[in-house]
């Protein structure tokens, strides 16, 4: 399993939220988002700026009660031309408060998993810009390609989030449907060699649970780290095929009811 190189992370968060912000003056402040429905571009930039904005203040100020989080948002330029500026000042806010210095200090895990909070922060940021960065240039037409080892640590954190207590306690319809009886999903991505691309998933009946690597199961789905990615946020559709390079071995029906019922609430 290949894991978040913070460095890496730090410098992703920058590149893509550039990315978004050309893209988004592209689309045009006023066009929908097709893969965030009832989204315009506008509301895309202004989600990403502020909890850019609102994860470095969590992580400078070190807060460790949930009670303390901060209440104010950073609000969006009025003018498109004002945002690419706006986007690069809270990503490198939040790259510059996830420093090394940092990563391991007391700061609140929203997950309440074994992840220091500004690891959890960093992997969380991370995971926003790279996938709203997707929505943004699928507004504006253009073509995506999300890095193997940028898109791998994300589907770790996406599993870790889904099996997480936070999860459970409050997305517990969704923590109840992807439970089962002893059921196997496992995703491969193919770019990546030996087993640093797969992720194996088990649905207990006291709940869903992962692992790194490969093991035997009811359905495997196979592609690109990007593609794999984008799927299991549902920004691809699981039977895109040739166009996205992605294929079932098994029981489809597993992925779709697994895919259906994991949708992340700022998707």
């Amino acid at each position: 399993m290949i894991e978040l190189n913070p460095d890496r992370a730090r410098r992703a968060i920058i590149e893509h939220s550039a990315r978004l912000a050309d893209a988004a003056v592209a689309a045009g402040s006023d066009a929908a988002v097709p893969t965030t429905p009832g989204w315009t571009v506008a509301d895309l930039v202004e989600h990403v700026g502020q909890t850019q904005h609102w994860v470095a203040e969590i992580i400078e100020r070190r807060i460790t009660d949930p009670a303390q989080l901060p209440t104010e948002m950073a609000v969006l330029p009025a003018d498109p031309g004002e945002w690419q500026a706006w986007l690069s000042e809270s990503a490198q806010r939040v790259a510059s408060a996830c420093s090394d210095d940092a990563l391991d200090a007391p700061v609140f895990n929203a997950a309440g998993d074994e992840r220091s909070g500004t690891r959890f922060w960093l992997t969380s940021v991370l995971n926003e810009t790279v996938v709203h960065g997707f929505d943004a240039e699928n507004a504006a037409g253009r073509p995506v390609d999300i890095n193997a080892d940028i898109a791998a640590p994300l589907i770790s954190n996406h599993f870790a989030m889904l099996t997480s207590p936070t999860w459970a306690m409050l997305r517990s319809e969704s923590a109840h449907a992807i439970r089962g009886t002893g059921q196997t999903l496992q995703w491969l991505a193919t770019d990546l060699a030996d087993d640093a691309g797969a992720w194996s998933v088990e649905r207990r009946p006291d709940g869903a649970t992962w692992q790194p690597g490969t093991r035997p199961a009811d359905v495997t789905v196979s592609g690109p780290a990007g593609p794999l990615l984008l799927t299991l946020t549902r920004r691809l559709p699981l039977t895109g095929g040739e166009a996205t390079g992605i294929s079932i071995d098994g029981d489809a029906g597993l992925v779709r009811h697994w895919l259906d019922h994991t949708a992340h609430v700022s998707d």
